[in-house]
């Protein structure tokens, strides 16, 4: 995600970030030096930015190298090394003496998770009182016990109509979700089909839609779509290629999840839908089991965004500066390199 992040008054100028994968402002050689040895964790920055006097804050999301989510980091999970003009390798700057920390994302970090339920006329007959129970359980796992704002979630459903039908609008109220969902009955559909396909693509547009309101808002922001089905594409309105094109274009801020029940879904779409990570109940009695353990890697994922800030040493006049940041938990080890210029940098900073 890239933002204009305008906080005119208390920012200065933004800085050039990237992987170090593919970072100019580091060459390999010089990060070579400090013999870091493999990489298991993936680090993707999101957006970076100066504060004066000398705050340099970077906004990340840490993964494993198989995707998972990495939540629960410190500051202490972390080194902070900076390379000036003078330097020929990176060297390490204390975190004490750099007041790291890892800050509150509320104030400018949202995530959204669309939970959209197959309410076809096969769901409603013989399902609905499991779904419900799972449902509940799901919003449990995943909303915080005190509403917060950087936590929301909104609830949608299908069946064979042209339409996504909003159950409840986003919100950060568990209540309000659970009561949505107490308050299906098996008369809410009029169309008995199975409109899947259809389902993927305007789930992916809503979380587009989200996502770039609160960019407009100088929020940065990430989503969640989980798909629950007990069947195939009946309607044949949208072809598979098109649900996976929508899903493999889609911004990196959204995650997909899918959940199939039954026999008669087809695994191998599920799949390929469920970009990070797909879970099958082979009947009604698993469907909580199944639910519960989408909602840990939802949960997952939504708080491995991290905002790393510290106190640098360079001052006005070391122009531009290169950073990396290495994650480390136990034996495992990444890093992001980026690049920061100190024009006005001084002493005092919190």
């Amino acid at each position: 995600m890239k933002l204009n992040f305008l906080w005119a008054v208390i920012f200065t100028l933004c800085l050039l970030s990237c992987s170090s994968r593919d970072d100019d402002s580091a060459s390999s050689n010089t990060i070579d030096c400090l013999n870091l040895g493999t990489e298991d964790l993936t680090l993707t920055i999101q957006e970076s930015f100066t504060t004066l006097p000398a705050k340099v804050s970077v906004f990340f999301k840490v993964n494993d190298n198989q995707g998972g989510p990495v939540p629960g980091l410190n500051a202490s999970n972390f080194r902070i090394l900076e390379k000036g003009q003078n330097d020929d390798c990176f060297n390490e700057i204390s975190s004490l003496e750099s007041s790291a920390t890892i800050s509150s994302n509320a104030q400018i970090f949202v995530t959204t998770t669309f939970l959209i339920l197959d309410l076809s006329n096969s769901v409603l007959a013989t399902s609905l009182p499991e779904l419900k129970t799972a449902s509940n359980s799901f919003i449990d796992n995943v909303m915080p016990a005190t509403p917060q704002d950087a936590f929301q979630m909104g609830i949608y459903w299908f069946d064979g109509e042209d339409i996504l039908h909003e159950l409840q609008s986003p919100t950060t109220d568990a209540t309000l979700l659970q009561e949505s969902i107490n308050g299906i009955t098996t008369d809410i559909s009029n169309d008995p089909s199975t409109d899947l396909y259809g389902a993927v693509i305007k789930a992916t547009l809503l979380a587009e839609n989200t996502i770039e309101t609160f960019e407009a808002q100088d929020v940065f922001a990430s989503s969640s779509i989980v798909i629950f089905t007990d069947g195939t594409d009946q309607a044949a309105r949208y072809t598979e290629s098109e649900a996976l094109m929508s899903v493999n274009n889609a911004s990196d801020n959204i995650s997909f999840f899918t959940i199939g029940l039954g026999e008669e879904i087809d695994q191998i779409v599920l799949g390929r839908v469920g970009t990070e990570g797909s879970a099958f109940a082979g009947n009604n009695d698993d469907l909580i089991a199944v639910f519960n353990e989408v909602s840990d890697n939802v949960s997952g994922q939504a708080n491995s965004f991290y905002l790393f800030e510290y106190c640098s040493p360079k001052r006005d006049g070391s122009g531009i500066n290169d950073l990396l940041i290495q994650a480390i938990i136990d034996e495992e080890t990444g890093i992001i390199t980026t690049s920061f210029d100190a024009t006005g940098f001084t002493g005092g900073c919190n």
